[in-house]
């Protein structure tokens, strides 16, 4: 799991060290977000050196880039502010942005989990009460403030939760929202390309998008993800993803029956060439003026080798149609021994190719769900939830 770890200005930031080397020590991936005033308590190369990764505190870079606030929100699975102190936690609550940290919260998709740590009168006073709550509203998980000794002196309720709890909290949550924990995944993502000349190829508009946003998805819900995937220049790819690429059909053929045996879930969501150059010429054909003339034949039938090839695993298929779509949809869901077929129209707005967006129909042999236009990401939660009621 890639978890964004935020460290703001408290003296519980001595803490922070702990949490990154119990994140580590169980496998996760952890990067470090300090605010300016968290450097008087923690230092950065201590956090590098846990983490493995360079910290982050300014959007500008010593070589002259910038830190994505953006980016660092695909990242993550998980982002933890911890300690969250009453400033950071009021800027929350109110949308305000004035570092990289908070430009990166505003950023998350992911769940967002917040530990508190002050002075007792300070956390219960009815501001913090009201910002935690808002937070909460949000979405966000809070790890409530502990009882016991405070850096003023006094005793009561403040402290930052102990790292190892909050790392037994976050787990336990994500042991039961993760419902392909201990199952394999495999998605095939992206277009093919069809090789004519050492220049050209023979292709489609497919931009591999929902494919990913697939991938991703089986791995925040736990899943040990397989993405094959056609060419492709989307970069938001889970790190924890076993990544393969291909360019031609064949190669996705290949890749893809290596791998079926062990999965327990196939999703082809690439749009795999339908026919291949019989012949792929040596060198750059040159234009002559005359017409010219491809000779295709057709490309391995990816999903229906699959189906032959099924015992006990689920598969699903992608049926983009642009008439009869339903009628075809079932006609391809029976043809190749699917379990399920996701299909797209053209015929419906901000759905196909390249968008942000998709609207799907699910269908099995028993049913048929239609869904509404959504987001990719969305979308994929929908997939796999009906992968998981089948």
């Amino acid at each position: 799991m890639n978890i964004l770890l935020g460290i703001t200005g408290g003296i519980a930031a001595y803490k922070a060290p702990q949490l990154v080397r119990l994140f580590v020590k169980k496998g996760h991936t952890v990067r470090v977000i300090l605010t300016e005033k968290a450097k008087e308590f923690v230092t950065p190369l201590t956090l590098s050196t846990l983490s493995k990764k360079p910290v982050l505190s300014t959007f500008a870079t010593t070589e002259g880039d910038w830190n994505s606030h953006v980016a660092l929100a695909e990242w993550a699975d998980l982002m933890l502010i911890a300690p969250a102190t009453a400033n950071t936690i009021a800027k929350m609550a109110y949308g305000q942005c004035d570092n990289l940290l908070l430009a990166t919260y505003l950023s998350a998709k992911v769940p967002v989990w917040v530990a508190p740590a002050m002075d007792l009168d300070m956390y219960a006073h009815p501001t913090v009460t009201h910002n935690l709550a808002q937070l909460q509203s949000f979405g966000c998980h809070i790890i409530a403030a502990t009882y016991g000794e405070l850096a003023s002196g006094l005793v009561g309720q403040g402290r930052m939760a102990e790292p190892e709890d909050i790392v037994r909290e976050i787990e336990d949550n994500f042991s039961t929202t993760q419902p392909l924990k201990g199952k394999k995944v495999l998605i095939t993502a992206g277009p093919t390309y069809e090789a004519i000349d050492p220049v050209r190829f023979v292709g489609n508009f497919s931009t591999g998008k929902m494919g990913i946003a697939l991938a991703n998805e089986a791995a925040k819900q736990g899943a040990e993800v397989h993405l094959v995937l056609g060419p492709s220049a989307e970069k938001n790819i889970n790190s924890h993803i076993h990544l393969c690429r291909v360019v031609s059909a064949k190669q996705m053929y290949e890749a893809a029956v290596e791998r079926f045996s062990r999965c327990d879930i196939a999703i082809l969501a690439a749009a795999v060439a339908d026919y291949t150059p019989e012949v792929v010429a040596p060198e750059k054909i040159k234009k002559k003026g005359d017409n010219f003339s491809l000779n295709l034949i057709p490309t391995v039938d990816i999903l229906a080798s699959l189906g032959k090839l099924k015992t006990t695993q689920k598969l699903i298929g992608f049926a983009l149609e642009t008439e009869n779509e339903i009628e075809n949809a079932r006609i391809k869901l029976q043809k190749k021994h699917l379990d399920g077929i996701v299909l797209n129209s053209l015929r419906d707005k901000g759905a196909g190719f390249g968008t942000d967006t998709n609207k799907i129909t699910f269908i099995t042999p028993e049913k048929l769900q239609e869904f509404p236009l959504k987001s990719k990401e969305a979308v994929a939660r929908d997939i796999l939830t009906e992968c998981i009621n089948l």
